[in-house]
């Protein structure tokens, strides 16, 4: 695991441009079309975060899904997190 430089930061926002870097964490909120929506891609987070033993933190308003990640073993952001927010992106 690998501590996220300036320049892989740069690279996955750019390829990732719904992500935002605040701190050490990467931060998304994705609009799904309803509760039940917002439910089933939290089940698919959920269930990639276990097989991939990374945790995010969770917020679930309606039809909004707020993401934030980060490395807390390491106080930064690594690929893992990277890893995950983009495997998040392919739902």
């Amino acid at each position: 695991m690998g501590r996220l430089d300036e320049n892989a930061r740069t690279e996955f926002l750019e390829e990732h441009p719904d992500w935002t870097i605040e701190g050490e964490s990467l931060t998304r909120t994705f609009g799904l079309l309803d509760f039940k929506d917002a439910m089933g891609f939290v089940t698919r987070v959920a269930l990639a975060s276990e097989v991939a033993d990374h945790h995010p933190d969770i917020d679930i308003r309606w039809n909004k899904v707020h993401i934030v990640l980060s490395t807390h073993s390491e106080g930064a952001l690594t690929d893992k997190d990277t890893a995950l927010a983009a495997e998040f992106d392919a739902f």
